[in-house]
């Protein structure tokens, strides 16, 4: 297992010949694979199909499960300038492709590529500890207690709502804005739109708010109210900092992190698709 690789990711590490008309044509690809049948199955089929190198090798990597998978992926590789590009052996799979053995060199050479920017969280703890980590899809405050949070809400630096009661609030990124964003009834954004959403998650007070959308270049801080009485937790995606007395979100454009797609089911093309669905 590489050294960046988390646990849960299955790194190809067998070596193999590759038949006369392949070499050449493909470039240092790694697998790595969920823990299911399916995808372990997809591992071995490759691996024996191609001639993979260890993933602190590889040009590209070739992610094998669903959308977990694929944002552990990225995450492990964050900062490195790899291209991952993901096949469905899992579930939902929305930023995976088609899983197929053959003709994998020719569709990783004519594939689509987008380059996603992660937010930055900063959390302050109420011990005073700050908490630093990236999020691809969205950063999440939680109340944890049976009382509803209280959140005073500041964009660059001004004040824009005192006072959010409420279960928590997100700040999703576009690629984000399909997933929790969009359970908590928050707007798709299409890639490129240069936009964030700030969306309240189950809001009592003001009930009609319904959130914002904001420029990308914004930062977002979250100040929480009352915080021993009312605690609240902060999630970057896999991070988790409880009992925050306040965060700060911003888009990181210094991270950049090449996530490649299939041209006929490229990922900005899905997230406009998303918001024609019944």
């Amino acid at each position: 297992m590489g050294a960046n690789m988390p646990s849960g990711l299955s790194p190809a590490n067998t070596t193999v010949n590759r038949p006369a008309s392949q070499v050449g044509s493909a470039p240092k690809m790694a697998f790595v694979a969920a823990e299911t049948p399916e995808a372990r199955r997809g591992l071995e089929a490759l691996s024996a199909r191609y001639d993979p190198v260890a993933p602190e090798e590889a040009e590209i990597i070739v992610a094998l499960g669903g959308d977990g998978l694929m944002l552990e992926t990225l995450h492990a590789n964050m900062g490195r300038g790899v291209s991952i590009y993901g096949m469905n052996c899992g579930t939902v799979g929305f930023l995976m492709n088609e899983y197929r053995e053959e003709g994998l060199a020719e569709r990783l050479a004519a594939a689509t590529s987008v380059d996603l920017h992660p937010l930055r969280m900063i959390a302050t703890g109420c011990d005073g500890a700050c908490h630093d980590a990236l999020a691809i899809n969205e950063v999440s405050l939680f109340r944890e207690s049976r009382q509803a949070a209280k959140i005073r809400i500041s964009v660059d630096g001004v004040v824009r709502l005192k006072e959010l009661i409420c279960d928590g609030v997100l700040v999703a990124t576009p690629a984000g804005s399909t997933a929790y964003n969009l359970s908590a009834h928050g707007p798709i954004i299409p890639l490129g739109a240069g936009l964030l959403a700030l969306t309240p998650i189950s809001a009592f007070r003001p009930r009609r708010w319904r959130g914002a959308l904001l420029p990308h270049k914004a930062v977002v801080t979250l100040e929480i109210l009352e915080q021993d009485k009312r605690p609240v937790g902060a999630v970057a995606d896999y991070t988790e900092v409880r009992d925050v007395a306040k965060v700060e979100i911003r888009e990181d454009r210094e991270v950049s992190l090449r996530l490649l797609s299939d041209a006929e089911h490229n990922l900005e093309e899905r997230i406009i698709m998303e918001q024609f669905l019944p």
